[in-house]
């Protein structure tokens, strides 16, 4: 096995990665070879790659507010209800989204190191606009819900119902659950560093 190490500067990691890669499909080489980018930049397409991953399989659970919501409120999904339930989706990636890149932004632009201390500081300082758009939120949906099913709100106050609900159960997955996923599985490996040469 050959290594042939580089260092990149001057230029984005991603895009020279795009390059090499694309220079690499171009080679012809013998039968039993192959040519393999590794290193910092695959690393971080995996990282990426299981952080999207990571995000998409949390939604799911952001919505079981409003599924409870609208059984016990509503007793069925009318329109108003998917309404809602497209509304808390939205919030909860927003939210989520936000919270992953302020992590990213902990680590590699402040320096702060992987790990509990990192997961910690973040959610601690998106704590207050996570709960401040839930608290808007729930303030201006209010006074749908309190004067209740009435002519005319056939689909705000399902969409109340539901979207409080399910902005209960999105405000805490974004605060415990995301925070404690990404401590789990945000981490990539280390770059492999090849031993400096003898001689």
């Amino acid at each position: 096995m050959t290594e042939v190490d580089a260092n990149v500067s001057g230029r984005d990691l991603g895009a020279v990665a795009a390059d090499v890669q694309a220079l690499l499909a171009r080679i012809k080489l013998p039968p039993g070879y192959h040519a393999q980018l590794q290193g910092e930049a695959v690393e971080r397409t995996a990282a990426q790659q299981r952080l999207a991953a990571l995000l998409l399989a949390t939604l799911p659970i952001a919505l079981v507010g409003g599924v409870i919501a609208a059984w016990a409120g509503l007793g069925t999904i009318t329109l108003g209800a998917l309404v809602g339930f497209f509304t808390v989706l939205g919030i909860a990636a927003r939210n989520g989204i936000l919270m992953i890149s302020h992590f990213r932004h902990l680590e590699q632009n402040e320096g702060v190191p992987f790990g509990p201390a990192l997961v910690l500081r973040g959610a601690s300082e998106r704590l207050s606009p996570i709960l401040m758009t839930a608290l808007a939120t729930a303030l201006a949906l209010a006074p749908l819900v309190v004067y209740g099913n009435q002519p005319g709100q056939e689909i705000e106050y399902p969409m109340a119902i539901v979207i409080l609900g399910g902005l209960t159960t999105s405000t805490l997955l974004n605060l415990f659950v995301l925070p404690a996923l990404y401590l789990r599985l945000g981490r990539g490996r280390r770059p492999h560093v090849p031993a400096p040469r003898q001689g």
